[in-house]
């Protein structure tokens, strides 16, 4: 069985760290390298950094940012950004990245994620989906391009139908609750994760540890990631890269984590 982790998620933007609000007003937070280095020192369980810019700017990875970033990094790194065929998923891989996110690239062309699977394994292909609430309660739909571009598909049914085209994995966004640090979507989760049995991550609202045990007390095995909480210190959101010591994310995961599927 799969673990739990605890992911620190960071945004690339103009080749440097951003952290959002609800998918808009970017605030730089630092460099790319340098905060590796910083998670490398933190041990953090695992990585995702995301380019934000590729596919609004339809542009092919920052092949070189990539290579720098594996080249720094001593935890699974997880990359993300302008990737759309199998052949820029396999030389990612080459670079020594564990995992390749792709988002509207699977929604627009829902093969890539068979082809590139075929390539590199289901464990190497993970399918970022960005979720925004509809006026219905309990209603939600998937975007792409940053948020801006509505699809109008289902992401309960987008989750299943990439779990059967060969995706190792969900990374399930909220919108809503982006930077905003006031708790998980916790009905999106239970939704989605009711929906596929492949490996979820959870991203969107993470304000405090409590809340990462709060989603491990009701949801159990799943990745646990952030953005604002591991690079934002205090209520006037000074930049402080931060993450749980050893001796704390056990015992966060020891009270807090149910053994269930």
């Amino acid at each position: 069985m799969l673990r739990p982790r605890i992911i620190p998620c960071l945004l690339v933007h103009d080749k440097g760290l951003v952290k959002t609000i609800r998918f808009a007003d970017a605030k730089y937070v630092g460099d790319p390298i340098n905060a590796v280095r910083i998670f490398n020192e933190k041990e953090v369980d695992e990585l995702i950094v995301l380019d934000i810019d590729a596919t609004r700017e339809k542009r092919e990875p920052d092949y070189k940012l990539i290579a720098n970033l594996a080249e720094e990094c001593r935890m699974p790194l997880c990359y993300g950004g302008g990737v759309t065929t199998s052949d820029q998923v396999r030389k990612i891989i080459g670079l020594g990245v564990e995992k390749v996110a792709i988002s509207a690239a699977a929604i627009n062309n829902p093969g890539l994620i068979t082809e590139a699977a075929n390539k590199v394994g289901n464990q190497s292909i993970v399918v970022v989906l960005d979720v925004k609430k509809r006026l219905l309660p309990g209603k939600y739909e998937v975007r792409i391009n940053n948020g801006s571009k509505s699809t109008g598909k289902n992401p309960f049914e987008l989750a299943q139908e990439f779990e059967q085209l060969g995706a190792g994995e969900i990374v399930i966004n909220s919108i809503d609750n982006d930077g905003v640090m006031k708790g998980y979507d916790y009905l999106l989760i239970e939704k989605i994760r009711k929906s596929i049995q492949i490996p979820l991550t959870v991203l969107g609202g993470a304000g405090s540890l409590h809340d990462i045990g709060q989603l491990f007390q009701k949801h159990g095995m799943l990745g646990a990631a952030a953005g604002s909480l591991f690079v934002f210190k205090g209520q006037y959101r000074a930049v402080l890269i931060t993450y749980p010591n050893r001796e704390e994310k056990d015992t966060l995961i020891k009270e807090n984590i149910l053994f269930h599927v």
